[in-house]
């Protein structure tokens, strides 16, 4: 079993990194300080470091190999912030984590045989590279992917929805709003049209279907007939299938708009598209199992999930999970400032430790217990068929 001991030996250097990331925060795609931090920690416990993975400059592979036979255990590290919030989500957590997770686990692996590797994903928040990563094999030679998320309150691995994210271009004709409206085609009203059958259209879908969207261009002046306008919309529902069943409508809708408005459309994605997450029940309880032992605080049944992460994508090739740990602030949600600061104090290094452990442990027992590892994937099999 690795102990409260064998965490307090990188405590220091991962509440440092927090801090520092915490200080520092960088968007999506431009997290080349978090990079350095997290990879400069692994090197130090003699992890391989590659880096620009699938083209993505800041996401990058760990490996600790112990050159004999066993299963690979993944942790993935997140560390992107908001824009205009910073580490409102906590990825300053999630990345140190997942590299402490992976470094206490490297430890034992010399003796049980397999590898240990880290997954530096970037952009979590807005074009996750998990999803290219996933499509190009990266985790195919994987036997499980981990990765903890912190929160107002801990709670089990669930689920999460299937998301679209599609940008909706109506391009009209110019004309003097007061001089010459006739002459003018109101790119604006195609947008408008579009919300109205939206609208129109959530009665018609299932109550797990989430759509929701803005307007980011409506015209440059109220006296200029806007000759283009944009709306963009997140669609997420439980599953790919039903998913793609709702954009089709939703694509049919704008459509519509265009030809109401004598516009026209074009539709395209403006992030990339995240799968649902698949649950796995075998793995989540193997996990709740150790968090119990470094926790006092209580752990929720999961939850129905109402948002989405590209861990969806791994989910897709290997068995996954995704539980939340709490950072004893019960009711502060993320992406506010107040779940940001909590990500520093001692509760938020609390729940840091918490899930260190309890990764570093269900990660030893799948290389201990092949049995285990076996029952995981026979469950992610049945889903999978499913």
């Amino acid at each position: 079993m690795i102990e409260l001991k064998d965490y307090e030996t990188i405590k220091k250097d991962l509440e440092h990194n927090a801090i520092d990331m915490y200080r520092n925060p960088e968007l999506g795609d431009e997290e080349y300080r978090a990079m350095r931090l997290l990879t400069e920690e692994l090197k130090k416990h003699d992890f391989e470091i590659e880096t620009n993975i699938v083209n993505r400059p800041t996401a990058f592979i760990g490996t600790y190999d112990s050159k004999k036979e066993g299963p690979t255990i993944c942790y993935l590290a997140e560390y992107d912030a908001l824009k205009g919030l910073g580490h409102a989500c906590g990825h300053n957590l999630i990345g140190n984590m997942s590299v402490g997770a992976g470094i206490l686990l490297s430890k034992h692996v010399d003796e049980t045989g397999g590898k240990v590797v880290v997954v530096g994903t970037p952009a979590e928040e807005t074009n996750g590279a998990k999803v290219p990563m996933a499509e190009e094999g990266i985790f195919d030679d994987m036997d499980v992917a981990l990765m903890v998320h912190p929160s107002d309150v801990s709670s089990e691995s669930g689920d999460m929805l299937a998301m679209d994210a599609l940008q909706f271009d109506f391009y009209g004709k110019a004309a003097h709003a007061a001089g010459n409206p006739e002459e003018g085609i109101n790119a604006l009203d195609g947008v408008l049209q579009l919300f109205s059958g939206i609208n129109g259209l959530r009665e018609h879908v299932q109550d797990d279907v989430r759509i929701h969207g803005i307007i980011n261009n409506g015209g440059h002046a109220a006296n200029i007939v806007p000759e283009h306008a944009t709306a963009q919309f997140y669609i997420r529902a439980n599953e790919r299938d039903y998913l793609d069943a709702v954009v089709e409508k939703i694509r049919n809708v704008a459509k519509g708009a265009a030809l109401m408005t004598g516009t026209e459309v074009v539709i395209s994605n403006y992030e990339l598209s995240y799968n649902n997450l698949i649950p796995n029940d075998t793995l989540s309880n193997l996990f709740t199992k150790h968090h119990k032992k470094f926790t006092d605080r209580p752990i929720n049944k999961k939850e129905k999930s109402t948002g989405s992460a590209d861990i969806g994508d791994v989910s897709h090739r290997i068995p996954a999970l995704h539980p939340y740990v709490g950072m004893n602030c019960p009711g502060v949600k993320a992406h506010t400032p107040e779940f940001r600061e909590q990500t520093i104090t001692e509760d938020g290094f609390k729940a840091m430790e918490e899930a260190v452990l309890a990764l570093a442990n269900t990660g030893l027992e799948l290389l201990e217990n092949r049995e285990v590892l076996e029952a995981v994937k026979e469950e992610q099999a049945k889903r999978l068929k499913k």
